[in-house]
């Protein structure tokens, strides 16, 4: 059950939220938002796999 929800939170993320490897982001030079929302993307996608 839990899989399910965040394969469906991943698929989510792919569609709503920016890409941030496409945009070249710096990870020195990354903003708090986003920041965060790679660690968001990052657990959302580790939860999936596992």
């Amino acid at each position: 059950m839990k899989k399910q929800v965040f394969k469906f939170l991943a698929k989510t993320n792919k569609l709503l939220l920016p890409s941030l490897g496409k945009q070249e982001v710096d990870m020195s030079k990354a903003k708090k938002w986003q920041m965060a929302l790679i660690g968001w993307r990052y657990y959302v996608t580790r939860n999936s796999l596992d």
